[in-house]
């Protein structure tokens, strides 16, 4: 079976007067469909630098990529942005909702993107607000909420498309031990009974 993600020899590197600096190096693995990967190591070994490529945020890279079958390393920037908008989900440490939007509005961005009609839309983010036990919070902004709060939005809001892999750069490490674990239940359940694929760095 053909794994979810696939790298060989994945590079990236930054110039220095000195010569380069390698935030990644020789990275080969495979990640299958269902999986829940966490990378961990130190501050400053390249945890997000990996997981901005895999995100298809960062192009600056060398070595192959394979993401659900497509050789992104051959694909051109509009290409890489449709298999981001269609298959990728994020869930980030400092949440990145828009503080000016509501909750609903929030939940409405990833769907706008993928062309979903508005009266549809309407439905699945209801069916969201719903299954995460926050109809209550919709109309209010993420400023009103507690960090724990916005992040739980944060993540409704990286599953509301369906996406194939949701990847998380520290989705805990501005909650206190409490949030953190129910974040960390909530990715556990998504995994186990939804089969969502999941890469995170901690």
């Amino acid at each position: 079976m053909q794994p979810m993600i696939k790298l060989v020899n994945l590079e990236r590197s930054y110039p220095l007067k000195s010569g380069q600096f390698y935030a990644l190096r020789r990275i080969t693995f495979d990640v299958a469909e269902g999986d829940f990967l966490s990378i961990m190591g130190p501050s400053g070994s390249g945890k997000s630098t990996l997981l901005h490529v895999l995100g298809l945020h960062d192009s600056e890279w060398k070595g192959e990529y394979h993401l659900l079958g497509n050789a992104v390393h051959k694909l051109d920037r509009k290409q890489r942005l449709d298999l981001q908008r269609t298959h990728l989900g994020f869930v980030f440490q400092s949440y990145h909702l828009l503080d000016d939007l509501t909750v609903y509005e929030n939940l409405e961005i990833p769907l706008s993107y993928r062309n979903v009609p508005r009266m549809e839309r309407e439905a699945i983010i209801c069916d969201m607000l719903d299954r995460f036990n926050i109809v209550g919070k919709r109309d209010l902004f993420p400023g009103q909420l507690s960090g724990g709060q916005q992040q739980l939005i944060a993540v409704a809001r990286a599953l509301i498309a369906k996406p194939s892999l949701i990847l998380a750069d520290e989705p805990t490490g501005n909650l206190h031990s409490d949030q953190a674990r129910e974040i960390m239940e909530l990715f556990k359940k998504l995994n186990q009974e939804d089969g969502v694929t999941i890469v995170q760095v901690t």
